[in-house]
């Protein structure tokens, strides 16, 4: 996995949110379009992140007393830019994989803003980790099979 760099395994143009938009509205289209994390955006600048366990938590608040009902109209009201991570970790296109694994480790984080001159550009995320180890390990087999024959 050398020479691997961010640019090459993320997800360019991902979906990305106002901050402004309701927690309910975050939270449903995390689950329609089965994704965990959403950039938030302020035009095309970067100003924070929300994550499904952060929709949760918010859910899951002290408002829990409430019913159902009362529930869903706070929701309605809560913003995206009130639950949101503010001060996000981000990568660069020619930040190595191998320097954003770690940092993705060591801040127990799922998923890395890409940003260029400070605008958001990609994510990358566990699941292009896993498909950069996935098509290695294919490499790797096909070689193996190769050299057998």
């Amino acid at each position: 996995m050398e020479n691997e760099y961010v640019r090459d395994w993320m997800t360019s143009d991902p979906l990305t949110v106002d901050p402004g938009l309701s927690v309910s509205g975050a939270y449903r289209l995390m689950k329609e379009l089965g994704i965990r994390r959403l950039p938030v955006v302020d035009g095309d600048r970067l100003v924070g992140i929300v994550t499904l366990g952060d929709l949760r938590a918010a859910v899951a608040s002290p408002k829990a007393n409430l019913n159902i009902f009362e529930m869903a109209f706070h929701m309605e009201r809560v913003t995206v830019m009130q639950i949101m991570t503010h001060q996000v970790i981000t990568v660069t296109l020619d930040t190595p994989i191998e320097a954003a694994c770690e940092l993705m480790l060591k801040h127990k984080i799922g998923g890395l803003p890409v940003v260029a001159d400070g605008r958001l550009v990609g994510i990358l995320t566990e699941s292009d980790i896993f498909r950069l180890v996935a098509q290695h390990w294919s490499e790797n087999e096909r070689a193996v099979e190769e050299l057998g024959e």
